[in-house]
Protein backbone atom coordinates (compact mmCIF):
# COMPACT_ATOMS: atom_id res chain seq x y z
CA UNK A 1 0.00 0.00 0.00
CA UNK A 2 1.07 3.56 -0.77
CA UNK A 3 2.58 4.76 2.98
CA UNK A 4 0.98 8.43 3.41
CA UNK A 5 2.69 11.87 3.86
CA UNK A 6 2.57 11.96 7.06
CA UNK A 7 4.05 8.16 8.08
CA UNK A 8 6.44 9.23 5.46
CA UNK A 9 8.28 12.50 7.40
CA UNK A 10 7.17 10.58 10.80
CA UNK A 11 9.57 7.38 10.19
CA UNK A 12 12.08 9.94 8.90
CA UNK A 13 12.45 12.36 11.87
CA UNK A 14 12.22 9.61 14.31
CA UNK A 15 14.96 7.76 12.25
CA UNK A 16 17.01 10.69 11.71
CA UNK A 17 16.90 11.60 15.48
CA UNK A 18 19.63 10.04 16.96
CA UNK A 19 22.01 12.33 14.33
CA UNK A 20 20.04 16.01 14.94
CA UNK A 21 21.78 18.02 17.96
CA UNK A 22 18.98 19.91 19.81
CA UNK A 23 18.86 23.16 20.27
CA UNK A 24 20.97 24.06 23.45
CA UNK A 25 17.94 25.67 25.31
CA UNK A 26 16.27 21.86 24.15
CA UNK A 27 19.10 20.33 25.57
CA UNK A 28 18.83 22.00 28.69
CA UNK A 29 15.08 21.58 29.77
CA UNK A 30 15.30 17.76 28.46
CA UNK A 31 17.42 17.92 31.34
CA UNK A 32 14.94 19.47 33.19
CA UNK A 33 12.70 16.94 33.17
CA UNK A 34 15.26 13.58 32.94
CA UNK A 35 15.96 14.68 36.73
CA UNK A 36 12.62 15.88 37.62
CA UNK A 37 11.19 11.85 36.02
CA UNK A 38 14.16 10.01 37.85
CA UNK A 39 13.73 11.95 41.23
CA UNK A 40 9.99 11.09 41.05
CA UNK A 41 10.72 7.18 40.42
CA UNK A 42 13.38 7.52 43.32
CA UNK A 43 10.75 8.80 45.74
CA UNK A 44 8.00 6.86 44.01
CA UNK A 45 9.96 3.70 45.08
CA UNK A 46 8.68 4.03 48.56
CA UNK A 47 5.12 4.49 47.64
CA UNK A 48 2.46 1.51 47.90
CA UNK A 49 2.29 1.86 43.95
CA UNK A 50 6.18 1.40 43.85
CA UNK A 51 6.26 -1.41 46.15
CA UNK A 52 3.94 -3.04 44.30
CA UNK A 53 5.95 -2.31 40.87
CA UNK A 54 8.96 -3.47 42.63
CA UNK A 55 7.71 -6.84 43.88
CA UNK A 56 6.18 -7.39 40.75
CA UNK A 57 9.37 -7.03 38.76
CA UNK A 58 11.14 -9.29 41.23
CA UNK A 59 9.39 -12.35 39.89
CA UNK A 60 9.68 -11.58 36.38
CA UNK A 61 13.87 -12.56 35.98
CA UNK A 62 14.84 -12.28 32.10
CA UNK A 63 17.54 -11.05 30.55
CA UNK A 64 19.43 -8.88 32.78
CA UNK A 65 19.19 -5.70 30.63
CA UNK A 66 18.39 -2.52 32.60
CA UNK A 67 17.79 -1.83 36.19
CA UNK A 68 14.54 -1.01 38.47
CA UNK A 69 15.58 2.21 40.57
CA UNK A 70 16.43 2.06 43.72
CA UNK A 71 16.36 -1.60 43.56
CA UNK A 72 19.02 -4.24 43.09
CA UNK A 73 16.98 -5.32 40.19
CA UNK A 74 18.53 -5.83 36.95
CA UNK A 75 15.37 -7.55 34.52
CA UNK A 76 14.58 -7.43 30.98
CA UNK A 77 14.06 -4.65 29.48
CA UNK A 78 9.91 -4.42 29.07
CA UNK A 79 10.06 -5.31 32.92
CA UNK A 80 12.29 -2.15 33.80
CA UNK A 81 10.21 -0.04 31.86
CA UNK A 82 7.05 -0.82 33.66
CA UNK A 83 8.48 -0.98 36.76
CA UNK A 84 10.33 2.33 36.44
CA UNK A 85 7.15 3.60 35.22
CA UNK A 86 4.96 3.00 37.93
CA UNK A 87 7.56 4.33 39.81
CA UNK A 88 7.16 7.40 38.10
CA UNK A 89 3.52 8.02 38.83
CA UNK A 90 3.61 6.55 42.31
CA UNK A 91 2.21 9.57 43.45
CA UNK A 92 1.52 13.66 41.67
CA UNK A 93 5.02 13.81 41.39
CA UNK A 94 5.80 14.10 37.62
CA UNK A 95 5.47 16.52 34.74
CA UNK A 96 2.58 17.11 33.07
CA UNK A 97 1.70 18.49 29.09
CA UNK A 98 -1.41 20.42 29.32
CA UNK A 99 -2.20 20.95 25.69
CA UNK A 100 -2.06 16.85 25.30
CA UNK A 101 -3.97 15.75 28.59
CA UNK A 102 -0.67 13.73 29.28
CA UNK A 103 2.16 13.05 31.65
CA UNK A 104 4.72 12.30 29.25
CA UNK A 105 7.73 11.79 31.19
CA UNK A 106 6.66 8.89 33.31
CA UNK A 107 6.27 6.43 29.98
CA UNK A 108 8.91 7.83 27.97
CA UNK A 109 11.82 8.51 30.48
CA UNK A 110 11.75 5.03 31.59
CA UNK A 111 11.34 3.94 28.48
CA UNK A 112 13.69 5.42 26.82
CA UNK A 113 16.22 4.85 29.82
CA UNK A 114 15.69 0.44 29.84
CA UNK A 115 16.46 0.65 25.90
CA UNK A 116 19.46 3.21 26.38
CA UNK A 117 21.14 1.01 29.60
CA UNK A 118 20.29 -2.27 26.92
CA UNK A 119 21.52 -0.61 23.96
CA UNK A 120 24.51 0.78 26.33
CA UNK A 121 23.51 4.43 24.45
CA UNK A 122 25.26 7.51 25.31
CA UNK A 123 23.89 10.03 27.46
CA UNK A 124 23.61 12.23 24.12
CA UNK A 125 21.68 9.73 22.66
CA UNK A 126 19.69 9.15 25.51
CA UNK A 127 18.13 13.01 25.79
CA UNK A 128 17.59 13.60 22.34
CA UNK A 129 15.68 10.51 22.18
CA UNK A 130 13.17 11.70 25.48
CA UNK A 131 12.96 15.07 23.60
CA UNK A 132 11.85 13.32 20.44
CA UNK A 133 9.96 11.19 22.60
CA UNK A 134 7.50 14.11 24.10
CA UNK A 135 7.34 15.49 20.49
CA UNK A 136 5.42 12.32 19.25
CA UNK A 137 3.93 11.15 22.41
CA UNK A 138 2.29 14.81 22.65
CA UNK A 139 1.34 15.40 19.20
CA UNK A 140 -0.42 12.39 18.82
CA UNK A 141 -3.32 13.21 21.77
CA UNK A 142 -3.56 16.47 20.09
CA UNK A 143 -3.59 14.72 16.79
CA UNK A 144 -6.98 13.03 18.16
CA UNK A 145 -8.39 15.94 19.95
CA UNK A 146 -7.64 15.50 23.26
CA UNK A 147 -10.26 16.89 25.48
CA UNK A 148 -13.02 15.26 22.98
CA UNK A 149 -10.94 12.22 23.63
CA UNK A 150 -11.32 11.93 26.89
CA UNK A 151 -14.97 13.03 27.26
CA UNK A 152 -15.81 9.39 24.77
CA UNK A 153 -13.66 8.06 27.49
CA UNK A 154 -10.28 7.47 26.61
CA UNK A 155 -7.38 7.97 28.43
CA UNK A 156 -5.24 10.19 26.55
CA UNK A 157 -2.56 9.51 29.60
CA UNK A 158 -1.97 5.91 28.25
CA UNK A 159 -1.85 6.81 24.21
CA UNK A 160 0.13 9.65 23.86
CA UNK A 161 2.98 8.65 26.25
CA UNK A 162 2.75 5.24 24.83
CA UNK A 163 3.44 6.58 21.60
CA UNK A 164 6.40 8.64 22.78
CA UNK A 165 8.02 5.64 24.45
CA UNK A 166 8.07 3.58 21.65
CA UNK A 167 9.35 6.87 19.12
CA UNK A 168 12.14 7.05 22.05
CA UNK A 169 12.76 3.47 21.90
CA UNK A 170 12.69 3.15 18.23
CA UNK A 171 15.45 5.99 18.11
CA UNK A 172 17.85 4.56 20.59
CA UNK A 173 17.87 1.28 18.35
CA UNK A 174 18.95 3.32 15.62
CA UNK A 175 15.69 1.71 13.23
CA UNK A 176 15.60 2.96 9.93
CA UNK A 177 12.41 4.46 8.59
CA UNK A 178 10.78 1.14 7.66
CA UNK A 179 11.29 -0.29 10.48
CA UNK A 180 9.94 2.76 12.19
CA UNK A 181 7.00 2.24 10.72
CA UNK A 182 6.21 -1.23 11.47
CA UNK A 183 7.73 0.10 15.06
CA UNK A 184 4.42 2.10 15.12
CA UNK A 185 2.22 -0.16 13.68
CA UNK A 186 2.96 -2.60 16.96
CA UNK A 187 2.55 0.23 19.09
CA UNK A 188 -0.73 1.10 17.54
CA UNK A 189 -1.69 -2.40 18.45
CA UNK A 190 -1.54 -2.08 21.99
CA UNK A 191 -2.50 1.27 22.49
CA UNK A 192 -5.60 1.46 24.81
CA UNK A 193 -6.54 3.08 27.93
CA UNK A 194 -9.50 3.71 29.17
CA UNK A 195 -10.54 7.18 31.88
CA UNK A 196 -11.92 5.02 34.43
CA UNK A 197 -8.83 4.91 36.39
CA UNK A 198 -10.43 8.05 38.16
CA UNK A 199 -11.72 6.01 40.26
CA UNK A 200 -8.68 4.19 41.52
CA UNK A 201 -8.61 5.03 45.23
CA UNK A 202 -4.81 3.70 45.73
CA UNK A 203 -2.79 4.84 42.81
CA UNK A 204 -1.91 1.87 41.66
CA UNK A 205 -3.90 0.73 38.17
CA UNK A 206 -3.16 4.34 38.09
CA UNK A 207 0.45 4.48 37.76
CA UNK A 208 0.37 1.36 35.30
CA UNK A 209 -2.07 3.46 33.00
CA UNK A 210 -0.16 6.45 32.95
CA UNK A 211 3.31 5.02 33.49
CA UNK A 212 3.75 1.18 33.67
CA UNK A 213 2.07 0.35 30.56
CA UNK A 214 2.94 3.08 28.08
CA UNK A 215 6.39 2.47 28.90
CA UNK A 216 6.50 -1.41 28.69
CA UNK A 217 4.31 -1.01 25.67
CA UNK A 218 6.75 1.17 23.56
CA UNK A 219 9.41 -0.99 24.71
CA UNK A 220 8.10 -4.22 23.36
CA UNK A 221 7.27 -2.50 20.52
CA UNK A 222 10.86 -1.73 19.75
CA UNK A 223 12.56 -4.66 20.38
CA UNK A 224 9.73 -6.71 18.46
CA UNK A 225 10.96 -5.04 15.69
CA UNK A 226 14.20 -5.22 16.55
CA UNK A 227 13.64 -9.24 16.65
CA UNK A 228 13.06 -8.72 12.65
CA UNK A 229 9.14 -8.75 13.10
CA UNK A 230 7.71 -6.94 10.32
CA UNK A 231 4.34 -5.44 9.93
CA UNK A 232 1.79 -3.03 8.45
CA UNK A 233 3.79 -0.43 6.98
CA UNK A 234 1.60 2.48 7.72
CA UNK A 235 -0.98 1.50 10.50
CA UNK A 236 -1.91 5.31 10.89
CA UNK A 237 -3.54 5.68 7.58
CA UNK A 238 -5.72 3.66 5.34
CA UNK A 239 -8.65 1.40 5.86
CA UNK A 240 -9.65 0.16 9.64
CA UNK A 241 -6.23 2.64 10.73
CA UNK A 242 -5.86 4.04 14.07
CA UNK A 243 -7.27 6.97 13.30
CA UNK A 244 -9.99 5.59 11.35
CA UNK A 245 -10.63 3.97 15.12
CA UNK A 246 -10.04 6.56 17.92
CA UNK A 247 -10.74 9.87 17.56
CA UNK A 248 -14.32 11.98 16.35
CA UNK A 249 -12.36 13.96 13.65
CA UNK A 250 -8.76 13.23 13.90
CA UNK A 251 -6.58 15.37 12.48
CA UNK A 252 -3.42 13.16 11.75
CA UNK A 253 -1.46 16.10 10.42
CA UNK A 254 -0.93 17.08 13.34
CA UNK A 255 1.30 14.66 14.11
CA UNK A 256 4.03 16.06 11.90
CA UNK A 257 3.14 19.83 12.60
CA UNK A 258 6.30 22.08 13.53
CA UNK A 259 8.36 18.85 13.65
CA UNK A 260 12.03 20.01 14.15
CA UNK A 261 11.05 23.41 14.58
CA UNK A 262 8.69 23.66 18.03
CA UNK A 263 9.63 21.46 20.86
CA UNK A 264 7.03 19.78 22.90
CA UNK A 265 9.04 19.36 25.69
CA UNK A 266 8.97 23.44 26.01
CA UNK A 267 5.47 23.02 26.47
CA UNK A 268 5.55 20.73 29.43
CA UNK A 269 4.96 21.64 33.04
CA UNK A 270 7.25 20.53 35.97
CA UNK A 271 5.28 20.60 39.01
CA UNK A 272 6.89 22.64 42.07
CA UNK A 273 4.49 20.72 44.45
CA UNK A 274 4.45 17.04 44.32
CA UNK A 275 0.47 17.03 44.49
CA UNK A 276 -2.34 16.62 41.81
CA UNK A 277 -2.01 19.41 38.76
CA UNK A 278 -5.56 20.97 39.31
CA UNK A 279 -4.08 22.06 43.14
CA UNK A 280 -0.82 23.81 41.73
CA UNK A 281 -2.43 26.86 41.54
CA UNK A 282 -4.42 27.33 44.44
CA UNK A 283 -0.88 26.63 46.51
CA UNK A 284 0.75 29.20 43.89
CA UNK A 285 -1.95 31.41 45.02
CA UNK A 286 -1.94 30.60 48.87
CA UNK A 287 1.50 31.04 49.22
CA UNK A 288 1.36 34.74 47.66
CA UNK A 289 -1.72 35.84 50.03
CA UNK A 290 0.33 34.43 52.52
CA UNK A 291 3.77 36.51 52.26
CA UNK A 292 2.83 39.29 50.13
CA UNK A 293 -0.48 40.21 52.12
CA UNK A 294 0.73 39.07 55.66
CA UNK A 295 -2.30 37.02 56.21
CA UNK A 296 -2.03 35.43 59.72
CA UNK A 297 -3.68 31.80 59.79
CA UNK A 298 -6.05 33.09 62.79
CA UNK A 299 -7.86 35.58 61.03
CA UNK A 300 -9.28 33.24 58.29
CA UNK A 301 -13.06 33.09 58.35
CA UNK A 302 -12.96 30.89 55.32
CA UNK A 303 -11.43 30.01 52.35
CA UNK A 304 -12.85 29.94 48.77
CA UNK A 305 -11.09 28.25 46.29
CA UNK A 306 -11.89 28.37 42.35
CA UNK A 307 -10.83 25.74 39.64
CA UNK A 308 -11.60 24.25 36.63
CA UNK A 309 -14.96 22.10 36.94
CA UNK A 310 -12.62 18.77 35.91
CA UNK A 311 -10.25 19.81 38.46
CA UNK A 312 -12.68 20.71 41.65
CA UNK A 313 -14.09 17.34 40.58
CA UNK A 314 -11.46 15.40 40.62
CA UNK A 315 -9.79 16.96 43.63
CA UNK A 316 -12.91 18.10 45.71
CA UNK A 317 -12.10 15.63 49.65
CA UNK A 318 -10.60 12.81 48.09
CA UNK A 319 -9.03 9.90 50.41
CA UNK A 320 -5.42 10.44 48.65
CA UNK A 321 -3.69 13.45 50.53
CA UNK A 322 -1.83 14.19 47.83
CA UNK A 323 -4.81 14.67 45.73
CA UNK A 324 -7.18 16.51 48.14
CA UNK A 325 -7.55 19.93 47.74
CA UNK A 326 -9.28 21.12 50.85
CA UNK A 327 -6.95 18.75 52.87
CA UNK A 328 -3.87 20.45 50.82
CA UNK A 329 -5.04 23.63 51.19
CA UNK A 330 -5.33 23.58 55.12
CA UNK A 331 -2.00 22.06 54.49
CA UNK A 332 -0.15 25.24 53.51
CA UNK A 333 -2.29 27.50 55.55
CA UNK A 334 -0.84 25.39 58.48
CA UNK A 335 2.80 25.40 57.41
CA UNK A 336 3.60 28.17 54.66
CA UNK A 337 4.42 25.71 52.45
CA UNK A 338 3.79 21.89 51.16
CA UNK A 339 6.76 19.63 51.36
CA UNK A 340 6.50 16.35 49.70
CA UNK A 341 6.35 14.32 53.32
CA UNK A 342 3.42 16.67 53.81
CA UNK A 343 1.59 15.85 51.05
CA UNK A 344 1.99 11.88 51.49
CA UNK A 345 1.26 11.81 55.25
CA UNK A 346 -2.02 10.36 55.57
CA UNK A 347 -2.44 10.22 59.20
CA UNK A 348 -2.26 14.01 59.57
CA UNK A 349 -5.52 14.08 57.38
CA UNK A 350 -7.57 12.90 60.32
CA UNK A 351 -5.30 15.45 62.63
CA UNK A 352 -7.95 18.00 64.51
CA UNK A 353 -6.36 21.00 63.42
CA UNK A 354 -5.61 19.72 59.88
CA UNK A 355 -9.58 18.73 59.78
CA UNK A 356 -11.14 22.24 61.91
CA UNK A 357 -9.19 23.98 58.67
CA UNK A 358 -10.02 22.29 56.00
CA UNK A 359 -13.94 22.42 56.85
CA UNK A 360 -13.24 26.40 56.44
CA UNK A 361 -12.35 25.84 52.66
CA UNK A 362 -14.76 25.73 49.77
CA UNK A 363 -14.10 24.13 46.50
CA UNK A 364 -16.12 25.72 43.27
CA UNK A 365 -15.66 24.82 39.66
CA UNK A 366 -15.48 27.90 38.06
CA UNK A 367 -17.15 28.38 34.18
CA UNK A 368 -14.41 31.07 33.84
CA UNK A 369 -10.98 29.31 34.87
CA UNK A 370 -13.08 26.50 32.50
CA UNK A 371 -12.86 28.22 29.54
CA UNK A 372 -9.05 28.93 30.23
CA UNK A 373 -7.52 25.40 29.57
CA UNK A 374 -5.64 23.98 29.18
CA UNK A 375 -4.31 26.90 31.27
CA UNK A 376 -4.81 25.52 34.91
CA UNK A 377 -5.18 28.32 36.67
CA UNK A 378 -6.92 29.21 40.09
CA UNK A 379 -8.17 31.89 42.39
CA UNK A 380 -8.23 31.66 46.00
CA UNK A 381 -10.05 33.90 48.12
CA UNK A 382 -9.55 34.33 51.77
CA UNK A 383 -12.50 35.68 53.97
CA UNK A 384 -10.91 37.75 57.01
CA UNK A 385 -12.81 37.75 60.66
CA UNK A 386 -12.82 41.76 59.81
CA UNK A 387 -14.87 41.10 56.97
CA UNK A 388 -12.41 41.77 54.24
CA UNK A 389 -11.46 39.62 51.62
CA UNK A 390 -7.71 38.73 50.15
CA UNK A 391 -7.68 37.58 46.81
CA UNK A 392 -5.14 35.89 43.97
CA UNK A 393 -5.75 34.75 40.68
CA UNK A 394 -2.69 32.64 39.84
CA UNK A 395 -2.82 32.57 35.47
CA UNK A 396 0.40 31.09 34.67
CA UNK A 397 1.63 28.34 37.85
CA UNK A 398 5.60 28.25 38.40
CA UNK A 399 6.88 25.32 36.48
CA UNK A 400 4.38 25.57 33.49
CA UNK A 401 6.04 27.07 29.98
CA UNK A 402 4.58 30.70 30.95
CA UNK A 403 6.22 30.63 34.14
CA UNK A 404 9.03 27.92 34.15
CA UNK A 405 10.90 27.06 36.90
CA UNK A 406 15.03 27.75 36.73
CA UNK A 407 17.61 25.18 37.06
CA UNK A 408 18.17 25.51 41.03
CA UNK A 409 14.67 25.14 41.78
CA UNK A 410 14.58 22.17 39.82
CA UNK A 411 17.07 20.87 41.35
CA UNK A 412 16.49 21.40 44.99
CA UNK A 413 13.03 19.80 44.08
CA UNK A 414 14.94 16.49 42.89
CA UNK A 415 17.21 16.62 45.65
CA UNK A 416 14.37 16.93 48.19
CA UNK A 417 12.80 13.68 46.96
CA UNK A 418 15.71 11.68 46.38
CA UNK A 419 17.46 12.54 49.71
CA UNK A 420 15.50 10.49 52.31
CA UNK A 421 16.20 7.40 50.09
CA UNK A 422 19.80 7.54 48.66
CA UNK A 423 21.29 10.20 51.57
CA UNK A 424 22.33 13.29 51.12
CA UNK A 425 25.62 12.56 49.30
CA UNK A 426 24.54 10.34 46.74
CA UNK A 427 21.32 12.74 45.82
CA UNK A 428 23.87 14.94 45.30
CA UNK A 429 25.95 12.88 43.10
CA UNK A 430 22.98 11.62 40.98
CA UNK A 431 21.93 15.23 40.58
CA UNK A 432 25.22 16.03 39.13
CA UNK A 433 25.34 13.25 37.30
CA UNK A 434 21.86 13.91 34.94
CA UNK A 435 23.16 17.91 34.63
CA UNK A 436 26.17 16.26 32.83
CA UNK A 437 24.02 13.58 30.95
CA UNK A 438 26.05 14.59 27.42
CA UNK A 439 29.41 13.57 29.26
CA UNK A 440 28.26 10.33 29.84
CA UNK A 441 29.82 7.40 27.40
CA UNK A 442 27.41 5.15 28.87
CA UNK A 443 24.25 5.32 30.16
CA UNK A 444 25.02 2.42 32.00
CA UNK A 445 27.66 4.21 34.25
CA UNK A 446 24.47 5.64 36.34
CA UNK A 447 23.54 2.11 37.89
CA UNK A 448 25.93 2.46 40.72
CA UNK A 449 24.14 5.94 41.63
CA UNK A 450 20.07 4.75 40.91
CA UNK A 451 20.73 1.32 42.90
CA UNK A 452 20.26 0.65 46.25
CA UNK A 453 22.93 -0.07 48.79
Amino acid sequence: MTVSAVMQRLAAYIARAPRRRLPSTVAEKTKHHVLDTVAAMVSGSRLLPGRKAIAYARTRGGTKEAGVVATSILTSAESAALANGMLAHADETDDSHAPSLTHPGCGIVPAALAIAEREAASGEAFLRAVALGYDVGCRLTMALDAYQFREDGHSTHSFGPMFGAAAAAAALARFNERQVRHCLSFTAQQASGISCWMRDEEHIEKAFDFGGMPARNGVAAALMVGHGFTGVEDALSGERSFFVAYGRKPEPERLIDGLGERYEIMRTSIKRWSVGSPIQAPLDALEVLMREQRVRLEDVERIVVRVAHQGANTTDNRAMPDICMQHLCAVMLLDGTVSFKAAHDEKRMRHPKVLALRQKVELRGDDQLTQAMPSRQGIVELVLRDGTTRRHHVKAVRGTAENPMARAEVDAKAYDLVAPVFGKARARRLCEALWSLEALRDIRKLRLLLKEE
